[in-house]
């Protein structure tokens, strides 16, 4: 209950952090975040990635996506999975799709299976993440959506990045057992690697 609690303490005060960023700062670490992802080849060389439309104060991703429609990537959204709770099926996202918002309020592209992109087609999967730590452990949101999408994944593929802003990195987060560590995490200023080791 100890480390319930300290994580629920830390997921408030890193999102108080990433709320009370201003619009300029939003923006300025937006185009940042571009610049660090087009300098690796896991990015360049893609063709499918997941990605998130930022909530709640998390980094901006559009000016990315924008990027990857211009470089013919293309580009997945998640959206909650109609059937079996908790999980999350990723649809296919470009200037024209139909958005619906889901029951949290976050924009997600209306369902139609002919749009679904499994899991193992993707190249790379984002995640957003509330707070991270020097180990690659990542504190998510608490719905533990991208923890049980994360471990449906093979060991290669599609490869794993975090991203949030610099100001969410913490020294120490609690873990459980269900949480998934990411290899990478990715700030407007850093690039963090992490070798993960299983228990």
């Amino acid at each position: 209950m100890k480390a319930q609690n300290s994580r629920q303490q830390i997921r408030q005060q890193v999102r108080q952090k990433r709320q009370s960023l201003s619009r300029d700062l939003q923006t300025q670490a937006s185009f940042a975040l571009v610049k660090q992802l087009i300098k690796l080849p896991t990015i360049t060389d893609a063709k499918s990635i997941a990605i998130y439309l930022a909530n709640d104060g998390e980094l901006n991703t559009t000016a990315f996506i924008e990027w990857c429609w211009q470089h013919n990537i293309q580009t997945y959204l998640p959206v909650l999975h109609p059937f079996n709770a908790g999980h999350l099926l990723f649809l296919q996202y470009h200037p024209d799709t139909v958005m619906t918002k889901n029951k949290y309020g976050i924009k997600e592209p209306k369902l139609d299976v002919r749009n679904v992109c499994a899991m193992h087609e993707l190249d790379v999967i984002f995640t957003p993440l509330v707070a991270f730590d020097e180990s690659g452990a990542r504190l998510g949101m608490g719905g533990g959506y991208y923890d049980r999408t994360l471990a449906t994944r093979s060991a290669s593929k599609p490869v794993a990045i975090g991203l949030a802003h610099d100001c969410q990195k913490i020294a120490r987060i609690p873990i459980e057992a269900w949480d998934i560590p990411l290899p990478h995490i990715i700030t407007p200023s850093q690039h963090y690697q992490f070798t993960l080791t299983t228990n």
